[in-house]
């Protein structure tokens, strides 16, 4: 099948496969003439590449993946290892953001209790307070 076909079954761009093609993410595919010809095991490799960046993938970790594994089969033991280290990253951050929205629950209640009670924030957080801003401080570093 030719790219457009590829493009529309796979869910992609013909653009995209141009790019996955060239940072090589697809192999080059077979040419009749000057036309490229895809296999169903390249719209497969498109279909998994789309859903791996929609699941928090960027093209790099891809290109880990799947680099001097340049065939039809995708290599699936680099794969359950890559996807195992996306999960752990990600509970990573889902206890960061549960610890921060607490924090935000937290100071949202000093706020509302203290309201009217003193004449500067200031006053009002004192110390207590900055346990709640330290959370949000260290999701925020880079790493």
């Amino acid at each position: 099948m030719y790219i457009g076909k590829a493009a529309q079954l796979s869910g992609t761009t013909v653009k995209a496969i141009r790019h996955y093609e060239a940072i090589g993410l697809l192999p080059a595919p077979q040419r009749q003439g000057q036309y490229r010809v895809y296999s169903a095991q390249s719209v497969e490799r498109l279909m998994f590449i789309k859903c791996a960046q929609q699941l928090g993938f960027k093209l790099k970790e891809l290109q880990q993946i799947l680099q001097d594994h340049p065939g039809d089969v995708l290599p699936w033991e680099r794969a359950d290892q890559a996807i195992a280290a996306k999960k752990q990253a990600l509970a990573t951050q889902i206890a960061t953001l549960q610890k921060m929205h607490e924090g935000l629950q937290a100071f949202e209640t000093q706020l509302k209790d203290a309201q009217g009670q003193y004449s500067t924030p200031t006053a009002l957080l004192g110390n207590k307070a900055m346990a709640h801003c330290t959370v949000a401080m260290q999701a925020n570093e880079p790493r």
